[in-house]
Protein backbone atom coordinates (compact mmCIF):
# COMPACT_ATOMS: atom_id res chain seq x y z
CA UNK A 1 0.00 0.00 0.00
CA UNK A 2 3.00 2.57 0.59
CA UNK A 3 4.28 1.66 -2.40
CA UNK A 4 1.01 2.54 -4.28
CA UNK A 5 0.73 5.76 -2.24
CA UNK A 6 4.11 7.48 -3.57
CA UNK A 7 4.07 5.74 -6.69
CA UNK A 8 3.68 8.77 -8.72
CA UNK A 9 6.66 9.91 -7.36
CA UNK A 10 8.27 7.04 -8.52
CA UNK A 11 7.81 7.27 -11.77
CA UNK A 12 10.13 10.04 -12.69
CA UNK A 13 12.77 11.23 -9.95
CA UNK A 14 14.41 13.32 -11.62
CA UNK A 15 10.97 15.32 -13.26
CA UNK A 16 9.97 15.32 -9.35
CA UNK A 17 13.30 17.07 -8.21
CA UNK A 18 12.80 19.66 -11.22
CA UNK A 19 9.40 20.54 -10.25
CA UNK A 20 10.00 20.62 -6.22
CA UNK A 21 13.28 20.55 -5.38
CA UNK A 22 12.08 19.20 -2.20
CA UNK A 23 9.07 16.56 -1.48
CA UNK A 24 7.18 17.07 1.51
CA UNK A 25 4.44 14.79 2.93
CA UNK A 26 2.39 15.92 5.43
CA UNK A 27 -0.85 14.54 6.86
CA UNK A 28 -3.27 17.10 4.84
CA UNK A 29 -1.91 15.41 1.14
CA UNK A 30 1.07 15.68 -0.57
CA UNK A 31 1.99 18.57 -2.97
CA UNK A 32 3.07 17.95 -6.59
CA UNK A 33 3.67 19.56 -9.70
CA UNK A 34 0.44 21.93 -11.47
CA UNK A 35 -0.18 22.94 -7.61
CA UNK A 36 0.99 26.02 -6.06
CA UNK A 37 1.04 27.08 -2.32
CA UNK A 38 2.35 30.84 -1.85
CA UNK A 39 6.09 30.56 0.09
CA UNK A 40 5.90 30.77 4.05
CA UNK A 41 6.76 34.57 5.11
CA UNK A 42 10.67 34.52 6.15
CA UNK A 43 11.90 34.66 9.54
CA UNK A 44 13.94 37.92 9.84
CA UNK A 45 14.61 37.69 13.19
CA UNK A 46 14.69 40.74 15.72
CA UNK A 47 12.70 41.64 18.41
CA UNK A 48 8.79 41.77 18.88
CA UNK A 49 7.24 45.13 18.47
CA UNK A 50 5.79 46.48 21.63
CA UNK A 51 2.88 48.28 20.72
CA UNK A 52 2.66 51.18 23.02
CA UNK A 53 -1.19 51.68 24.31
CA UNK A 54 -3.16 54.82 23.60
CA UNK A 55 -4.49 54.66 27.17
CA UNK A 56 -3.76 54.29 31.22
CA UNK A 57 -5.97 52.68 33.05
CA UNK A 58 -6.21 53.54 36.90
CA UNK A 59 -8.34 50.95 38.53
CA UNK A 60 -8.88 51.25 42.73
CA UNK A 61 -12.08 51.00 45.62
CA UNK A 62 -13.65 54.10 47.77
CA UNK A 63 -11.81 54.33 50.23
CA UNK A 64 -13.35 55.54 53.91
CA UNK A 65 -15.01 58.43 54.24
CA UNK A 66 -13.95 59.26 50.72
CA UNK A 67 -16.26 62.31 48.78
CA UNK A 68 -16.23 63.09 45.36
CA UNK A 69 -14.03 66.06 45.33
CA UNK A 70 -11.06 64.49 47.43
CA UNK A 71 -11.04 61.31 45.35
CA UNK A 72 -10.48 63.57 42.15
CA UNK A 73 -8.32 65.91 43.73
CA UNK A 74 -6.28 62.82 44.66
CA UNK A 75 -5.49 62.09 41.13
CA UNK A 76 -4.70 65.45 40.67
CA UNK A 77 -7.32 66.99 39.08
CA UNK A 78 -8.05 70.73 38.93
CA UNK A 79 -10.83 71.74 41.18
CA UNK A 80 -12.56 73.31 38.77
CA UNK A 81 -12.48 70.61 36.70
CA UNK A 82 -13.67 68.31 39.45
CA UNK A 83 -16.31 70.82 40.26
CA UNK A 84 -18.17 70.87 36.48
CA UNK A 85 -17.34 66.97 36.39
CA UNK A 86 -19.45 66.35 39.97
CA UNK A 87 -22.24 68.87 38.65
CA UNK A 88 -22.57 66.62 35.38
CA UNK A 89 -23.38 63.73 37.35
CA UNK A 90 -26.20 65.58 39.48
CA UNK A 91 -29.47 64.58 37.10
CA UNK A 92 -28.17 60.90 36.99
CA UNK A 93 -26.38 60.06 40.38
CA UNK A 94 -26.57 61.61 43.76
CA UNK A 95 -22.87 62.68 44.11
CA UNK A 96 -23.20 61.98 48.33
CA UNK A 97 -23.76 58.37 47.72
CA UNK A 98 -20.21 57.14 47.01
CA UNK A 99 -20.14 53.49 49.02
CA UNK A 100 -16.56 52.85 50.56
CA UNK A 101 -15.22 49.73 49.17
CA UNK A 102 -17.19 50.13 45.81
CA UNK A 103 -14.29 49.98 42.40
CA UNK A 104 -14.08 52.38 40.18
CA UNK A 105 -11.59 53.27 37.28
CA UNK A 106 -10.37 56.12 35.96
CA UNK A 107 -9.10 56.26 31.88
CA UNK A 108 -6.75 58.73 30.38
CA UNK A 109 -4.94 58.77 27.02
CA UNK A 110 -1.52 58.94 26.25
CA UNK A 111 -1.24 62.75 26.62
CA UNK A 112 -2.22 62.49 30.49
CA UNK A 113 -6.31 63.80 29.54
CA UNK A 114 -8.94 62.24 31.16
CA UNK A 115 -11.14 60.36 28.84
CA UNK A 116 -13.73 58.11 31.39
CA UNK A 117 -14.45 57.44 35.02
CA UNK A 118 -16.30 54.35 35.48
CA UNK A 119 -18.03 53.64 39.45
CA UNK A 120 -19.89 50.81 40.38
CA UNK A 121 -23.00 51.68 41.65
CA UNK A 122 -24.99 48.51 42.08
CA UNK A 123 -25.22 44.74 41.04
CA UNK A 124 -27.45 46.46 38.39
CA UNK A 125 -25.56 49.69 36.87
CA UNK A 126 -22.31 52.06 37.05
CA UNK A 127 -21.47 55.25 36.65
CA UNK A 128 -19.55 56.49 33.65
CA UNK A 129 -18.18 60.05 33.03
CA UNK A 130 -16.89 60.64 29.85
CA UNK A 131 -14.86 64.08 29.08
CA UNK A 132 -17.11 66.24 26.38
CA UNK A 133 -16.20 67.82 23.17
CA UNK A 134 -14.37 70.88 25.23
CA UNK A 135 -12.57 70.69 28.06
CA UNK A 136 -14.31 71.10 31.36
CA UNK A 137 -17.21 69.53 29.55
CA UNK A 138 -18.78 65.76 31.13
CA UNK A 139 -21.41 63.66 29.79
CA UNK A 140 -22.40 61.19 32.95
CA UNK A 141 -25.01 58.62 32.30
CA UNK A 142 -25.71 55.32 34.23
CA UNK A 143 -25.28 52.16 32.03
CA UNK A 144 -26.26 48.64 33.16
CA UNK A 145 -24.34 46.15 33.37
CA UNK A 146 -24.34 43.25 30.67
CA UNK A 147 -25.22 39.96 32.68
CA UNK A 148 -26.34 36.50 31.10
CA UNK A 149 -28.93 35.09 33.06
CA UNK A 150 -29.03 31.29 33.54
CA UNK A 151 -30.82 28.73 35.49
CA UNK A 152 -29.55 26.17 37.87
CA UNK A 153 -30.69 23.40 39.26
CA UNK A 154 -29.24 21.88 42.37
CA UNK A 155 -30.34 18.72 45.03
CA UNK A 156 -30.08 19.03 48.94
CA UNK A 157 -30.66 16.76 51.64
CA UNK A 158 -30.83 17.28 55.92
CA UNK A 159 -28.53 14.77 57.36
CA UNK A 160 -26.67 15.07 60.46
CA UNK A 161 -23.84 17.32 59.59
CA UNK A 162 -26.40 19.80 57.66
CA UNK A 163 -29.77 19.72 59.79
CA UNK A 164 -30.74 23.40 58.64
CA UNK A 165 -32.06 24.43 55.02
CA UNK A 166 -29.38 26.62 54.95
CA UNK A 167 -26.39 24.15 56.06
CA UNK A 168 -28.08 21.96 53.70
CA UNK A 169 -28.61 24.67 50.43
CA UNK A 170 -24.75 25.91 51.11
CA UNK A 171 -23.76 22.10 51.04
CA UNK A 172 -25.12 21.62 47.37
CA UNK A 173 -23.29 24.33 46.27
CA UNK A 174 -26.34 27.11 46.46
CA UNK A 175 -26.46 30.47 48.30
CA UNK A 176 -28.51 31.41 51.35
CA UNK A 177 -30.84 33.66 49.45
CA UNK A 178 -32.28 30.85 47.71
CA UNK A 179 -32.71 29.24 51.04
CA UNK A 180 -34.54 32.34 52.28
CA UNK A 181 -36.85 32.27 49.01
CA UNK A 182 -37.23 28.67 49.06
CA UNK A 183 -38.66 28.79 52.41
CA UNK A 184 -40.89 31.53 51.79
CA UNK A 185 -42.15 29.34 48.68
CA UNK A 186 -43.00 26.61 51.17
CA UNK A 187 -43.83 28.61 54.22
CA UNK A 188 -47.85 27.48 54.24
CA UNK A 189 -46.44 24.43 54.33
CA UNK A 190 -42.98 23.70 56.08
CA UNK A 191 -42.27 24.91 59.09
CA UNK A 192 -38.42 24.93 58.84
CA UNK A 193 -37.45 25.52 62.06
CA UNK A 194 -39.71 22.74 63.53
CA UNK A 195 -40.40 20.29 61.26
CA UNK A 196 -37.74 19.41 59.28
CA UNK A 197 -36.72 15.18 59.50
CA UNK A 198 -33.17 13.81 58.66
CA UNK A 199 -33.19 12.10 55.33
CA UNK A 200 -35.48 15.00 54.18
CA UNK A 201 -34.58 16.43 50.27
CA UNK A 202 -35.08 18.52 47.94
CA UNK A 203 -34.53 19.62 44.35
CA UNK A 204 -34.78 23.84 43.72
CA UNK A 205 -34.39 25.48 40.19
CA UNK A 206 -33.57 29.14 40.47
CA UNK A 207 -32.31 31.87 38.17
CA UNK A 208 -28.54 33.37 38.45
CA UNK A 209 -27.17 36.45 36.67
CA UNK A 210 -23.60 36.50 36.02
CA UNK A 211 -21.31 39.13 34.49
CA UNK A 212 -17.86 39.22 33.42
CA UNK A 213 -18.06 35.23 34.30
CA UNK A 214 -17.56 36.52 38.23
CA UNK A 215 -20.13 38.26 39.30
CA UNK A 216 -23.01 36.64 40.57
CA UNK A 217 -26.39 37.94 41.89
CA UNK A 218 -29.66 35.87 42.45
CA UNK A 219 -33.31 35.69 40.81
CA UNK A 220 -36.26 34.14 41.60
CA UNK A 221 -36.45 30.80 42.52
CA UNK A 222 -38.67 28.83 39.24
CA UNK A 223 -39.36 25.74 41.02
CA UNK A 224 -38.46 23.58 44.23
CA UNK A 225 -39.82 20.19 45.30
CA UNK A 226 -39.43 19.24 49.01
CA UNK A 227 -39.69 15.97 50.42
CA UNK A 228 -40.61 16.03 54.42
CA UNK A 229 -41.32 13.17 56.97
CA UNK A 230 -42.24 11.40 53.39
CA UNK A 231 -44.58 13.75 52.04
CA UNK A 232 -43.69 15.49 48.85
CA UNK A 233 -44.63 19.00 47.82
CA UNK A 234 -43.84 21.16 45.03
CA UNK A 235 -44.02 24.63 43.85
CA UNK A 236 -43.96 26.49 40.94
CA UNK A 237 -43.79 30.45 39.78
CA UNK A 238 -46.14 31.14 37.36
CA UNK A 239 -47.69 34.61 36.20
CA UNK A 240 -51.23 34.67 35.93
CA UNK A 241 -51.97 37.66 33.82
CA UNK A 242 -52.55 41.03 35.46
CA UNK A 243 -51.66 39.76 38.58
CA UNK A 244 -48.52 39.49 40.74
CA UNK A 245 -46.58 36.37 40.19
CA UNK A 246 -46.99 33.79 42.59
CA UNK A 247 -46.31 30.09 43.18
CA UNK A 248 -48.98 26.73 42.59
CA UNK A 249 -48.25 23.19 43.69
CA UNK A 250 -48.58 20.77 40.78
CA UNK A 251 -52.08 21.13 40.44
CA UNK A 252 -52.01 24.64 40.18
CA UNK A 253 -52.99 25.13 43.60
CA UNK A 254 -52.23 28.55 45.37
CA UNK A 255 -49.00 27.58 47.71
CA UNK A 256 -50.01 30.58 49.75
CA UNK A 257 -51.95 30.50 52.79
CA UNK A 258 -53.48 33.35 54.78
CA UNK A 259 -50.69 33.08 57.39
CA UNK A 260 -46.84 32.80 56.61
CA UNK A 261 -45.24 30.44 58.66
CA UNK A 262 -42.98 32.57 60.79
CA UNK A 263 -42.56 36.67 60.91
CA UNK A 264 -39.37 36.60 59.91
CA UNK A 265 -38.07 36.50 56.15
CA UNK A 266 -35.30 33.85 57.28
CA UNK A 267 -35.26 30.18 58.91
CA UNK A 268 -35.58 31.48 62.65
CA UNK A 269 -34.67 29.52 65.87
CA UNK A 270 -37.70 28.64 68.02
CA UNK A 271 -36.37 29.82 71.83
CA UNK A 272 -39.75 28.81 73.61
CA UNK A 273 -43.11 27.53 72.75
CA UNK A 274 -46.40 27.69 73.14
CA UNK A 275 -47.31 26.64 76.72
CA UNK A 276 -50.46 26.73 79.32
CA UNK A 277 -47.69 26.24 81.72
CA UNK A 278 -44.37 27.27 81.85
CA UNK A 279 -41.18 28.63 84.17
CA UNK A 280 -41.34 32.62 83.57
CA UNK A 281 -37.51 33.30 82.68
CA UNK A 282 -38.24 36.65 84.49
CA UNK A 283 -40.92 36.25 87.33
CA UNK A 284 -39.60 32.31 87.96
CA UNK A 285 -43.19 31.21 88.34
CA UNK A 286 -45.34 28.81 86.22
CA UNK A 287 -47.45 30.64 83.54
CA UNK A 288 -49.36 30.54 80.76
CA UNK A 289 -46.78 31.20 77.55
CA UNK A 290 -49.69 32.18 74.96
CA UNK A 291 -47.17 32.40 71.70
CA UNK A 292 -44.21 31.05 70.07
CA UNK A 293 -40.79 32.70 71.59
CA UNK A 294 -37.89 33.52 68.04
CA UNK A 295 -34.52 34.28 69.34
CA UNK A 296 -33.14 36.66 66.57
CA UNK A 297 -30.15 39.59 67.29
CA UNK A 298 -31.61 43.23 67.75
CA UNK A 299 -32.61 44.94 64.95
CA UNK A 300 -33.61 41.86 62.59
CA UNK A 301 -36.93 42.67 60.83
CA UNK A 302 -40.12 41.23 62.18
CA UNK A 303 -42.74 41.17 59.23
CA UNK A 304 -46.35 40.62 59.28
CA UNK A 305 -47.82 37.29 58.94
CA UNK A 306 -51.27 38.25 56.76
CA UNK A 307 -52.27 41.39 55.71
CA UNK A 308 -54.49 42.98 57.88
CA UNK A 309 -55.01 46.86 59.94
CA UNK A 310 -52.91 47.91 62.94
CA UNK A 311 -54.89 47.80 66.34
CA UNK A 312 -51.94 48.94 67.94
CA UNK A 313 -48.15 50.04 68.03
CA UNK A 314 -47.05 51.22 71.95
CA UNK A 315 -45.84 49.88 74.46
CA UNK A 316 -47.90 47.81 76.16
CA UNK A 317 -46.34 47.24 79.90
CA UNK A 318 -44.27 43.72 80.42
CA UNK A 319 -44.54 43.34 76.21
CA UNK A 320 -42.66 45.80 75.85
CA UNK A 321 -42.89 47.89 72.53
CA UNK A 322 -46.27 45.69 70.65
CA UNK A 323 -47.61 45.80 67.17
CA UNK A 324 -51.29 44.58 67.58
CA UNK A 325 -52.82 43.57 63.85
CA UNK A 326 -56.08 42.39 62.88
CA UNK A 327 -56.64 40.12 60.19
CA UNK A 328 -60.25 38.47 58.63
CA UNK A 329 -61.75 35.54 59.65
CA UNK A 330 -61.50 36.58 63.31
CA UNK A 331 -57.79 36.22 63.21
CA UNK A 332 -55.16 38.86 65.06
CA UNK A 333 -51.55 38.92 65.70
CA UNK A 334 -49.66 40.19 68.68
CA UNK A 335 -45.60 41.16 68.02
CA UNK A 336 -43.71 41.29 71.83
CA UNK A 337 -40.33 43.01 73.28
CA UNK A 338 -39.74 45.08 69.94
CA UNK A 339 -36.38 47.17 70.26
CA UNK A 340 -38.60 50.03 67.91
CA UNK A 341 -41.35 50.12 65.41
CA UNK A 342 -41.29 50.24 61.39
CA UNK A 343 -42.70 53.93 59.73
CA UNK A 344 -46.33 54.24 59.44
CA UNK A 345 -47.40 52.10 62.18
CA UNK A 346 -50.00 53.40 63.60
CA UNK A 347 -53.52 52.66 64.55
CA UNK A 348 -55.79 52.01 61.79
CA UNK A 349 -52.84 51.94 58.94
CA UNK A 350 -53.11 48.91 56.45
CA UNK A 351 -50.29 46.54 56.01
CA UNK A 352 -49.43 44.00 53.61
CA UNK A 353 -48.24 40.49 54.30
CA UNK A 354 -44.80 40.46 54.80
CA UNK A 355 -44.64 43.68 55.14
CA UNK A 356 -41.95 45.18 58.13
CA UNK A 357 -43.56 46.01 60.92
CA UNK A 358 -40.78 46.57 63.82
CA UNK A 359 -37.49 45.01 64.74
CA UNK A 360 -36.64 42.54 67.28
CA UNK A 361 -35.48 43.90 70.61
CA UNK A 362 -35.72 43.41 74.54
CA UNK A 363 -38.44 46.15 75.88
CA UNK A 364 -40.51 45.02 78.76
CA UNK A 365 -40.02 41.49 80.64
CA UNK A 366 -37.27 39.94 78.69
CA UNK A 367 -33.89 38.31 79.37
CA UNK A 368 -32.51 39.05 76.00
CA UNK A 369 -33.43 40.23 72.44
CA UNK A 370 -36.40 37.68 71.02
CA UNK A 371 -39.71 38.05 69.83
CA UNK A 372 -42.33 36.98 71.24
CA UNK A 373 -45.38 36.69 68.44
CA UNK A 374 -49.15 35.27 69.79
CA UNK A 375 -51.96 34.21 67.33
CA UNK A 376 -55.37 34.89 68.42
CA UNK A 377 -58.53 33.47 67.02
CA UNK A 378 -61.79 34.72 67.81
CA UNK A 379 -61.10 36.01 70.71
CA UNK A 380 -58.99 32.83 72.55
CA UNK A 381 -55.14 32.69 71.93
CA UNK A 382 -54.14 29.17 69.67
CA UNK A 383 -50.59 27.49 68.40
CA UNK A 384 -49.30 29.78 65.78
CA UNK A 385 -46.89 26.73 64.84
CA UNK A 386 -50.21 24.20 64.17
CA UNK A 387 -53.00 26.77 63.51
CA UNK A 388 -51.70 27.95 59.98
CA UNK A 389 -52.04 24.44 58.16
CA UNK A 390 -55.98 24.78 59.18
CA UNK A 391 -55.92 27.81 56.98
CA UNK A 392 -57.44 27.88 53.45
CA UNK A 393 -54.97 27.97 50.58
CA UNK A 394 -55.25 31.38 48.31
CA UNK A 395 -57.11 31.14 44.81
CA UNK A 396 -55.56 28.50 42.24
CA UNK A 397 -54.73 28.86 38.43
CA UNK A 398 -57.89 30.02 36.44
CA UNK A 399 -58.70 27.38 34.55
CA UNK A 400 -58.58 29.79 31.01
CA UNK A 401 -54.61 29.70 32.50
CA UNK A 402 -54.54 26.04 33.20
CA UNK A 403 -52.82 24.74 30.13
CA UNK A 404 -50.09 27.71 29.94
CA UNK A 405 -49.68 27.19 33.99
CA UNK A 406 -49.09 23.30 32.77
CA UNK A 407 -46.45 24.33 30.11
CA UNK A 408 -44.37 25.82 32.96
CA UNK A 409 -44.58 23.13 35.26
CA UNK A 410 -43.76 20.49 32.73
CA UNK A 411 -40.29 22.56 31.22
CA UNK A 412 -39.24 23.49 34.98
CA UNK A 413 -39.68 19.54 35.93
CA UNK A 414 -37.76 18.17 32.92
CA UNK A 415 -34.61 21.08 33.78
CA UNK A 416 -35.09 19.85 37.84
CA UNK A 417 -33.91 16.69 36.61
CA UNK A 418 -31.41 17.52 34.46
CA UNK A 419 -32.54 18.53 30.81
CA UNK A 420 -30.99 22.00 28.96
CA UNK A 421 -32.61 25.08 29.32
CA UNK A 422 -34.30 26.76 26.60
CA UNK A 423 -32.76 28.65 24.10
CA UNK A 424 -34.45 32.40 25.59
CA UNK A 425 -33.03 31.28 29.06
CA UNK A 426 -29.32 32.66 28.19
CA UNK A 427 -30.03 35.49 26.73
CA UNK A 428 -28.43 38.87 27.72
CA UNK A 429 -30.60 40.61 29.94
CA UNK A 430 -29.24 43.93 30.40
CA UNK A 431 -27.13 45.94 27.62
CA UNK A 432 -24.33 48.78 27.75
Amino acid sequence: MLNRLFLPFLVSGLRLRRCLGVVAVATAGVVGCGFTEPPLPEDVGGPDVYLIPDTRVVEDEIPRNATFAGLLASHDMPSDVAYAFVESMRPVFDPTDLQRGHSYRIVYGTDGHFRRFEYHVDDDQFLQVASGAAPSVFNATLVDYEKRREHVAMRGEIDRQNNSLFAAMEAGGGNALVAIDMAEVFSGEIDFNTELQLGDNFQVLYEQFVREDVHVTYGDVLAATFENDGRQVSGFRFDVPGEAPAYFDANGRSMKRQFLSSPFRFEPRVTSRFSYRRLHPVLGTHRAHLGVDYGAPTGTPVIAVSKGRVVSAALSGGSGNMVRLRHTNGYETYYLHLSRFAKGMRRGASVAQGQVIGYVGSTGLATGPHLDYRLRKNGTFVNPLTERKNLPPGDPVPAEHLAAFEQVRDRALAQLNGAPPTRDEDLLVADD
